[in-house]
């Protein structure tokens, strides 16, 4: 048997939907950028590498209900002081929200789209660093939703919220 009564006892309209709904619409590269500056040389280089990967998270409303995420990751190899790679992608996707509450929307551009976006942006950092005839990178998984409420409580006890972007791995 179906509700036919909302939270405060009247009625619902005939197909009314009010329950909150996320659907991830589309995702796609935005950007993606490759860079191997000393090859040749680089591949000759003995070493062990270091690597340092950044990330940050931004989130926009594109239209009515739908909002764009932007996963960018900025990854930079070095062996012995020269750069063996710089790549940098923007993977995005489009969210689309209904009925969501507006303490919520924040919490899951911020924390929950990321967590969706990344497999599919890991896949694409690893293939094209392996393409640049370097191994893989294969970033561990991040707890987005750990890192937004950190942050989030961190800014709060700074006295602000910031409104936009996560990051730093």
């Amino acid at each position: 048997m179906t509700d036919t009564h909302g939270a405060t006892g009247e009625p619902l309209a005939n197909g009314e939907d009010t329950a909150p709904i996320a659907n991830v619409l589309s995702q796609y590269v935005k950007d993606l950028s490759f860079e191997n500056p000393n090859s040749p040389a680089i591949y000759q280089a003995q070493g062990t590498p270091k690597l340092d990967v950044q990330f940050n998270i931004g989130a926009a409303q594109v239209g009515e209900e739908v909002h764009e995420v932007v996963l960018k990751i900025e990854a930079r190899g070095e062996i012995d002081g020269q750069v063996m790679y710089l790549c940098e992608l923007s993977y995005a996707g489009l969210f689309g929200l209904r009925n969501i509450p507006a303490e919520h929307l924040q919490p899951f551009l911020l924390g929950e789209a990321p967590r969706v976006l990344f497999p599919f942006a890991r896949r694409i950092l690893a293939d094209a660093v392996r393409d640049g005839g370097f191994p893989p990178l294969l970033l561990e998984p991040i707890d987005f939703n750990a890192l937004y409420y950190s942050q989030a409580q961190q800014a709060a006890q700074a006295g602000q919220i910031s409104g936009e972007g996560i990051g730093n791995a």
